[in-house]
């Protein structure tokens, strides 16, 4: 049979919804690669706030508002339903994002015999059998993308059964978009407008970004700057930019904890930021100290491509993006002194000892992390499962 290639095939991705994260971030990188290799793309999601961008990018919701859910009937019934869709949209291949998700698009694909693809795009951590179970969905596709190397080793000790089936494509950042060129100062200005800074560049920005939960490290950053010295010659502030995503309980713990430190005024809580390009630009110092390990650890990346020092927790996925003492500084995870010592070393440093390893961070991503990297080994992925299929 004469090899179809991948122009004119449509390729489904299914994810939750459609909020701001990496995984929804390369769900609509990936529909505009396929926009431009001439297939469709198909997003089933509850929809979210890049419903836009992926509409931007030539991709198409088909709204499904149960597809997350945990429910073993709901999600049954959910994989009839993508069956359906699957057959009248003549799909070639299923891409699933999220575990809820791909077990109805697991049972789907088996249905109408098409080939499965998953993104292990977190380490899912099992206390239980039944929870490993539940997790080895994401290790049962004809191919499973590990987005690194740390990934691609955890997916082999949860599930030996994957082995053979796995591909390493690291997480990519969009250079053009995270380019400080591209940023215009009406854009900074908005955003300082929006964090209450004025007289913008007076004060070196430290900025944490990320949802608010605690095992992104957010209360660990507060107690490390409440270890620097006041006053400073060098005057700073925190940034803890992210969505709290209704847990009150940890905000609450968070403004408590600044109050605690007499640290009003110099630690804000700014909630989601829609232009994280612009919000890296400001940043003099990004931190990112999780204190569980980051599948990849994008926020290290997208920093380094606006050339920016990244203070990390030496641990996970962010050690292959990190390079430390040349990139950025890794510190141990959850060593709030170790924290505090990398941040004043970065504050007191000068500027043109920051602005180094920022374009050092900038030559690495550039090399090694980039969007097209990612879309064009995916589309391979494609390709290759397309052909297996004929």
């Amino acid at each position: 049979m004469k090899r179809m290639p991948l122009a004119g095939a449509t390729i489904l991705q299914v994810i939750p919804e459609l909020s701001a994260g990496g995984a929804e971030r390369t769900t609509i990188e990936i529909a505009s690669a396929l926009q431009e290799a001439g297939a469709r793309a198909l997003v089933v999601s509850r929809g979210g706030r890049l419903e836009e961008e992926l509409a931007a990018a030539g991709g198409r919701l088909i709204r499904m508002d149960s597809i997350g859910s945990k429910n073993p009937i709901t999600a049954y019934l959910n994989a009839r339903s993508l069956a359906g869709l699957i057959r009248s949209e003549g799909v070639s291949i299923v891409h699933a994002r999220s575990r809820a998700p791909a077990w109805s698009a697991l049972w789907a694909s088996r249905l109408t015999k098409r080939r499965f693809v998953t993104t292990y795009h977190g380490t899912y951590n099992a206390r239980s059998s039944l929870k490993r179970l539940y997790n080895s969905v994401m290790a049962r596709g004809d191919v499973v993308i590990a987005n690194s190397e740390f990934t691609a080793g955890h997916i082999l000790k949860e599930h030996p059964f994957a082995a053979g089936r796995i591909v390493c494509i690291p997480r990519g950042v969009d250079i053009q978009r995270f380019s400080t060129a591209s940023i215009a100062s009406e854009r900074r200005d908005a955003l300082l407008r929006t964090w209450n800074i004025v007289d913008g560049g007076k004060e070196l920005i430290i900025l944490l970004p990320g949802r608010l939960t605690a095992w992104k490290g957010q209360r660990e950053a507060i107690r490390a700057v409440a270890r620097l010295p006041r006053p400073s010659k060098s005057p700073w502030r925190l940034i803890l930019a992210g969505d709290a995503q209704g847990r009150t309980a940890y905000v609450q713990e968070l403004k408590d904890l600044v109050l605690s430190h007499g640290l009003s005024g110099q630690v804000d809580l700014v909630g989601h930021c829609s232009d994280m390009p612009a919000a890296f630009s400001l940043a003099d110092i990004v931190l990112a100290p999780s204190v569980e390990p980051e599948a990849f650890g994008r926020v290290a990346a997208e920093a380094g491509a606006m050339g920016k020092p990244v203070i990390g927790s030496d641990l996970g996925g962010q050690k292959e993006v990190i390079v430390n003492n040349v990139t950025g500084l890794l510190t141990p995870p959850g060593d709030v002194e170790a924290i505090a010592k990398a941040l004043q070393s970065l504050i007191e440093a000068s500027p043109a000892t920051r602005r180094s390893l920022g374009i050092a961070a900038q030559t690495r991503i550039c090399n090694n992390f980039t969007a097209g990297a990612l879309q064009r080994a995916t589309l391979r992925v494609y390709d290759d499962l397309i052909g297996r299929s004929e």
